[in-house]
């Protein structure tokens, strides 16, 4: 019996490096995670990475052909293979692809996670079929990929894309790039817990979340206060939608994409976030293209969207050859 051809897909996170073989229909045959270990250097994150692998693959080998390997990171360039000042792992500068070779002999590539969401969305997700369109990741950060003409935008240097930095408001909220105001301090999971509490100071909404400190507030938290129909939750969930929605509409003009896709957590939040951006999407959006782009969910399973997504960079690459 023919085996099936499966790559790789690794999702390097803070916390949690999260792996598994795909096949080129999107199914995901085999999955596993390990610690990241972030105070860690990169090598050994890779030694121990290579040998929960070959655990992994020792259970499905005999049925499948291990072809290439797609690996999603933070920080992460598509043309130099690096990973460079991550902000949440002491790695420096790392060339993660030379790393990977010292194990296997396949094609491999890299990206950071929102791109490698992009083009998961592009191969088994939402977007097939689609030729312009944008992902925006709402987890802790927010995180985009910009496909145009079925081809995701890198630039002239490997990080095009990162609309999360673009600025809302320049004396706004400090943001973990050093500068004020970015997008994501106001749309991502730590975005709305900030707006939560800002709410709390300024308003007299009663709430069930003043009771809560704010190390321990959660989207999560504020998601199940507003499906109980708490007023200050919802504010919070409006005017995070008011802020993306407008900052949304800037992307668009820049490049008139079919649809835009959430993705991530905060993005699971459904109507509560959905309602707000495209409303406000449409209200501040150039009148050409009003009502032209969709705001669609990610069409990707829940539970292995990441490893989806970079498992779909290395197939998008093994296509072009």
């Amino acid at each position: 019996m023919a085996k099936t051809d499966v790559t790789l897909g690794v999702d390097i996170g803070g916390t949690n490096t999260a792996f598994g073989f795909v096949d080129s229909h999107g199914n995901c045959l085999a999955e596993s995670s390990i610690a990241t270990h972030a105070h860690e250097e990169a090598p050994r994150l890779f030694e121990r990475l290579n040998q929960a692998v070959d655990e992994l693959y020792s259970g499905i080998s005999g049925k499948c052909n291990f072809i290439g390997i797609g690996i999603g990171a933070p920080n992460a360039n598509y043309y130099k293979g690096t990973v460079e000042q991550p902000p949440n792992l002491r790695w420096g500068t790392v060339n993660v692809l030379e790393l990977v070779r010292k194990y296997y002999n396949l094609p491999a590539a890299i990206t950071n996670d929102a791109n490698a969401a992009a083009i998961g969305e592009m191969q088994f997700g939402a977007a097939r079929g689609m030729k312009d369109f944008i992902v925006i990741t709402l987890g802790t950060g927010l995180g985009s990929g910009i496909v145009v003409n079925g081809s995701l935008v890198y630039g002239h240097d490997g990080f095009a894309g990162e609309i999360g930095h673009t600025i809302y408001d320049p004396e706004g909220r400090q943001c973990g790039c050093g500068r004020k105001g970015c997008l994501e301090t106001y749309a991502s999971a730590s975005g709305i817990c900030r707006t939560v509490y800002e709410l709390i100071c300024n308003t007299t909404l009663q709430s069930e979340l003043r009771g809560v400190c704010f190390d321990s507030l959660t989207a999560k938290m504020i998601f199940e206060a507003a499906k109980k129909g708490d007023r200050l939750a919802l504010e919070a969930f409006d005017f995070t939608g008011k802020v993306l929605g407008i900052k949304l509409c800037d992307a668009v003009a820049h490049t008139s994409p079919e649809a835009i896709i959430l993705f991530g957590g905060l993005a699971a939040s459904g109507s509560l976030i959905f309602e707000p951006v495209q409303r406000y999407m449409e209200k501040y959006m150039l009148n050409i293209f009003k009502n032209k782009v969709k705001l669609l969910p990610s069409g990707l399973t829940m539970g292995n969207t990441a490893i989806l997504g970079a498992s779909a960079l290395i197939w998008n690459e093994l296509k072009k050859k």
